[in-house]
């Protein structure tokens, strides 16, 4: 006979107010649902057929975009397995800065397949490995398919064909433009070595007002607002930046002054006068031409800066602030006064021009030894370029900005691995056709999840060929991709958003190009959030911090019941 202990059933390990949820049903399953949700909603923003969402954050900021990056920071999602996702998303946008739509309906689709085998009675670690497995022979497979290399000295024509289908997946119709655009500014500040391209060298200053083809590039750092004082134009001046408003200082306390009479009142404000003249002086003699102030530039100031012919230019951004002075070579200052010889900047031109109607400041650095300028200093200079965009609302602007960043974004990892693969959904049949076929010479359970993930790789082009012309289109638009991925020479075939035939393109003949990098990034990032998620198996929630929210009483505090 054997010793019985009796089962309590009221264990209590967790503080009040914690919530468990464990077992395939309660912990995996809703982490599975709670993702999928997630890439539905990202799904229809995919490709160049991709639809708007309409976002209004905490703040009440309006935002009308189909970039999954945007979506995915301004919607504040809470359930701990969507976030596994959102965090690979963020990293594919921190590494590549392109392709995060692609992480989050890979890895949605991804676990809605693996959702199937684990109802049909699969262990997860099962589906893990398989799961790894596929990732490896895709990525190995991609390797293969790279069919297109950016040639080395990289031409306008060149960057902007590799750009274009990028830029299209966010602003269908402007791909042209914005490629242009973007592959002139890259150009015009590449470094001699191009592993040093810096993708903060290149700016976006929006103007309300035209349309996009009024865009232009200008050599340069632009700012949306004019010089504060009388000179417009500085050529080969030093520069100070002051972090600080340019006025004179305030006490902290309040004090009263009592004037007997004129002559006290005419003498009251001298004492300042004579030491804000004295400061401008100061900095003046030490040669500086431009003054860039970090703050609000104060009306006795601005009258001495006029005196002394000094350019005055109010900046109020931090971050535009420290971007200026990597460009001017100056340390920025928090005291006022004359910066010393190591302390103060340089600029070739500092001069207003007109862009649209508005009245812009542009600071420029000169090649060393172009227009006949001997070099000031040695090696290469700190290079800048600005896109000023055109465009008839701020919402459509704020769009324009991120096609134009995901664009710079892409040449970093042009510039890194400069390797294509044929986009429009080609590679990744073409890997749902290998990886398909690696699992059927696999032995052991983990073939069907290998095989899942051929299938799941099928979202790309089903999502694009749906979103172009609809459901049930799309899926015969599929059919007709797997029948000429069949044939020998089939690996190019993708999907024709613009269905001038059968909704089918040969995408390396009409030059649709995808990064490698960024794709292999994609591929590898979705399927470790797919298997994080796969492999929990118990929800342990706290209570949140806080105390009760109070209830809000009806009429006065005070009254009687």
């Amino acid at each position: 006979m054997s010793l019985k202990v009796p089962k309590s059933n009221n264990l209590q390990i967790f503080k009040d107010g914690y919530k468990q949820f464990q077992g395939l049903d309660e912990a995996v399953l809703r982490n599975i649902q709670a993702v999928n949700e997630l890439s539905d909603l990202v799904r229809t923003s995919f490709g160049p057929n991709g639809r708007n969402k309409l976002l209004i954050n905490h703040l009440g900021r309006l935002f009308v975009t189909s970039d999954a990056a945007t979506i995915i920071r301004e919607i504040e999602v809470v359930h701990p397995a969507a976030k596994l996702v959102v965090m690979a998303s963020q990293a594919q946008e921190a590494e590549m800065g392109d392709a995060t739509n692609l992480v989050l309906i890979l890895a949605g689709d991804l676990l809605k397949k693996a959702e199937n085998l684990l109802i049909m009675g699969l262990h997860p670690s099962e589906v893990i490995i398989g799961y790894d497995l596929a990732s490896i022979k895709a990525q190995s497979e991609l390797e293969k398919l790279a069919s297109f290399k950016l040639p080395s000295p990289m031409t306008q024509a060149t960057l902007a064909s590799a750009l274009k289908p990028a830029i299209a997946s966010k602003q269908y119709g402007y791909e042209d433009t914005l490629a242009s655009l973007v592959a002139e500014a890259a150009l015009a500040i590449m470094p001699a070595n191009a592993k040093n391209f810096n993708v903060d060298n290149i700016r976006v200053v929006k103007i309300m007002g035209g349309s996009l083809s009024g865009s232009r590039v200008v050599q340069g750092m632009v700012f949306g607002r004019e010089p504060e004082g009388m000179v417009k134009k500085v050529t080969r001046g030093k520069v100070a930046v002051f972090t600080g408003a340019l006025d004179v200082a305030q006490t902290e306390t309040k004090g009263t002054v009592l004037i007997k009479n004129a002559e006290e009142m005419l003498n009251f404000t001298t004492g300042e006068e004579k030491h804000m003249e004295k400061v401008i002086k100061e900095i003046a003699d030490s040669g500086i031409k431009v003054i860039i102030a970090g703050s609000s530039v104060g009306e006795l100031a601005l009258h001495y800066i006029n005196r002394f012919d000094i350019a005055v230019l109010k900046v109020l951004s931090k971050f535009e602030l420290r971007r200026l002075c990597r460009v001017v070579n100056a340390t920025p200052l928090a005291r006022l006064g004359a910066p010393t010889p190591e302390e103060a900047g340089f600029v070739d031109i500092f001069e207003t021009i007109e862009v649209g109607g508005d009245r812009v400041t542009v600071l420029r650095q000169l090649i060393l030894g172009d227009n006949g300028f001997d070099p000031t200093t040695e090696g290469e200079k700190t290079r800048t370029a600005t896109i000023v965009l055109r465009g008839a609302t701020s919402n459509h602007l704020d769009d324009l900005e991120r096609a134009v960043d995901d664009g710079v974004n892409v040449i970093k990892s042009l510039i890194k691995d400069p390797r294509l693969v044929p986009g429009a959904g080609s590679s990744e049949l073409e890997l749902a056709k290998r990886v398909d076929l690696y699992g059927s010479g696999l032995k052991g359970l983990s073939q069907h999840a290998v095989k899942k993930f051929a299938s799941a790789l099928e979202v790309v082009p089903r999502t694009l060929a749906e979103n172009a012309l609809g459901g049930a289109e799309g899926n015969e638009v599929l059919s007709r991709l797997w029948a000429k991925h069949e044939q020998k020479g089939g690996e190019s075939w993708g999907v024709d958003v613009e269905v001038e035939t059968d909704g089918t393109l040969q995408a390396d003949q009409h030059k649709i190009y995808d990064s490698l990098a960024a794709k292999t990034w994609a591929i590898r990032l979705a399927t470790e959030a797919a298997v994080s998620v796969l492999s929990v198996d118990s929800i342990i929630m706290s209570k949140p911090a806080g105390g009760p929210k109070v209830p809000q009483q009806a009429g006065n505090w005070d009254a009687d019941d």
